[in-house]
């Protein structure tokens, strides 16, 4: 399964977006720290969940990040992430 398989299926299950979109920059990054040969490094995602109902951004970013912690073990170097409820995607 791809990196980018792998964060969408982990997104999803954790949760359970109306809107989710990942894209891989890592062709962007190439030469920078953390790019490696093949990509698979660098992503912007763009999540809107009511699971973040309530949550800072900050506090939004966390529990991507946590359910993300294997892939950041397994190469993902950075992830650019914009967390949103319904309401603020309107």
């Amino acid at each position: 399964m791809s990196m980018s398989q792998n964060l969408e299926r982990k997104l999803r299950e954790a949760f359970a977006p109306q809107e989710l979109t990942i894209q891989d920059d890592s062709a962007r990054h190439e030469g920078h720290a953390g790019a490696r040969p093949g990509g698979e490094t660098h992503y912007r995602v763009r999540i809107v969940s009511d699971r973040f109902v309530g949550l800072s951004r900050v506090e939004r970013q966390r529990a991507v990040y946590a359910v993300l912690g294997a892939e950041f073990e397994a190469g993902l170097h950075a992830l650019q992430m914009q967390t949103l409820t319904p309401e603020e995607a309107k």
